[in-house]
Parts: structure tokens; sequence; C-alpha cells
């Protein structure tokens, strides 16, 4: 982050009247934290404010400050367009299509290529949510107890609770500031990692049971059919690819849900010294070593195959 372009982008902010704020489709906590984490003051600086997700707010996040105010589509006219942990412009969904270049794009996926008018791509930051904590203040916006209550929950969903590598001093320093000015860690980390529904247990049922072990790959599948048995609501895995990744022994974990008949999204997690990341990009998609994903275009039989296939060779000799 130079201070060049943190001038920049306080300059955009200050002169913005109409803003829309965008993340990613099949929205984590990260996305979501990070949206309301930079919307709320931006609402406080007496800015218009859209907050855009095309699949809209995921229930276990209805809890958060703001969350009632997140639409599906953006619904007038603006003049800053930003996205948030968006590692590309496709990753929103449709809803960039025909938009040209945001004004900001912010985010920590290593795979990002900066698509935005000004970029702060941060690959070491542990959580796009991390990055806003530490840079709002720097651009003029404050962090008050809602704020705070969102970001802290941005950062515990990508950390999955300050567990994963790109935890670090200086995260738990952030977090640490956060319940200062006002967040209930306990809250936000039980709604945000410990509380499950019903039918998400079900729905996690139904990966578990198919759950197989071969060459350092432990993998599964959760198809359209599995999501109505559950009668699960969303069209993401409900976090089961962060329970398989606790399992001991394997190189690489990959979870395919399917999205339509002709689509299904993948998921990879690894242990540390593997690079996920450059498996997904050979499918479209990107994120980080240790975790990534694509949507891959194909019957769910043949992107099993092919993902496999692209896995196993990647691991060739270790």
């Amino acid at each position: 982050m130079t201070e060049e372009l943190d001038s920049a982008i306080r300059r955009l902010l200050q002169n913005a009247h109409s803003v829309v704020i965008v993340s990613h489709i099949r929205p984590d906590a990260d996305a979501v934290g990070s949206l309301l984490g930079l919307g709320l003051p931006l609402l406080a600086a007496g800015k218009q404010v859209q907050m855009v997700l095309q699949d809209g707010m995921p229930e276990k996040y209805s809890f958060l400050p703001g969350a009632d105010r997140v639409t599906r589509s953006i619904e007038s006219g603006y003049d800053t367009l930003i996205t948030v942990d968006c590692s590309e412009p496709e990753r929103t969904g449709q809803l960039l299509e025909g938009l040209g270049a945001p004004d900001l794009v912010i985010d920590h996926h290593q795979t990002n290529p900066n698509f935005g008018k000004l970029n702060i791509v941060v690959p070491e930051a542990s959580a796009t949510a991390f990055v806003l904590a530490n840079q709002l203040p720097r651009w003029g916006l404050s962090v008050d107890a809602d704020t705070a209550q969102c970001l802290l929950a941005g950062i515990l969903g990508d950390t999955i609770g300050f567990r994963t590598s790109s935890t670090d001093a200086q995260t738990l320093r952030a977090a640490a500031d956060l319940m200062e000015k006002g967040a209930d860690l306990s809250l936000v980390y039980r709604q945000v990692l410990l509380s499950r529904s019903i039918s998400e247990l079900r729905y996690w049922g139904q990966g578990l049971i198919k759950t197989q072990y071969e060459d350092n790959i432990l993998w599964t599948v959760l198809t359209l059919d599995d999501r109505i048995k559950a009668v699960y609501p969303e069209n993401d895995d409900a976090d089961l690819v962060n329970l398989l990744s606790s399992v001991s022994g394997p190189f690489v974990v990959v979870l395919f849900v399917q999205q339509a008949p002709d689509r299904v999204k993948v998921s990879w997690r690894s242990i540390e010294g593997i690079d996920v990341s450059s498996i997904a990009s050979t499918f479209g998609g990107g994120g980080h070593a240790a975790a990534a994903g694509a949507d891959v275009t194909g019957s769910l039989q043949e992107v099993i195959a092919k993902v496999l296939e692209k896995t196993k060779n990647v691991l060739v000799g270790r």
C-alpha cells in the first residue's frame, strides 16, 4: 500500500456521492463482513450506498448490522463502483456486466489481476475485512461498534477462527482493536463458525457419506438432489469444505458442489507447500495457495474426472 494509492482512494471516497459496493456470489463471512464493513462507514459519512450481493444475504449472517440493507441488484444510478473480496469480475455473477472497470477493487486473493481503476490487493492479508480494518481510518472513515462487528465476522470467517496459516500477530491485534470498538467476539464466533441449522447438518450428511480418499486426496460431492433432500436453501457448501480440511492425512481436499446440470463449483484446500490456486487457475478460477475455487462447466462426472486428474498430477512425486 503506497502513500500515493492511499491518498487516491481517500480522495475517491471523499468525492463520492452515490456508491455501489458488490461482492461475490455464494457470499462467505469475508464477503459479507467486507461489504457491510465498508458500506456502513460510508453511510455514516453521508453517502448514498447500495450494498449488493447477487445471491442475497445468507441467513446465517442476518445478525450483522446493516444486513437488511443488502439487495440482489443495482437499483439506481451511482458515481462510484467498488468491489470487495472478489478475485475477478466474474465472481460477482452478472452484477458487473456492461459496467466497465470498478473504480476501486479491495481484495486479498493472490490471483486477482487488478481489474479496477484503483486496486488495493494484499495477498498476504488474512482477510479482506482485515485490510479494511487497517485502512478505513486512513481513508477518513470511522469504525463504530456496528462496523467493527462486521469486520470481525469477516476476519473470523476467513481465518476459520484464527486457525489458518495467514493468521499473524497483526490479525490478532486488529481483532482486539475491533473488540475495543464494540465488536462482540463470542457472538460473532458462535454465529459465523459454530451455529448450524438442521438443513445444514442434513446437507453435510449427504456429502460425508460419499467421501472418498485416494492418492492423498480427500474428496466428496454435493448434488442438486442432495440440496433438495436436505431442504438447504443456499447454493454453497454450508462450509463443509472446512470440516473436510480438518481431517489429518490428506494433502488436498476437493469438494464438488453441483450448481446446475452442466455447472459445478469446485473448492480446493491443501496443506502448506501445495499451491491449489494454480490448479484452480487452469479451470478459470483462483484464490489462495491453500484455498481456491472455480466454477467449471460440464456434467458432474466430467468435472470430477478432469479435476481429480489435474490435482493428482500436481501431487506426483510428493
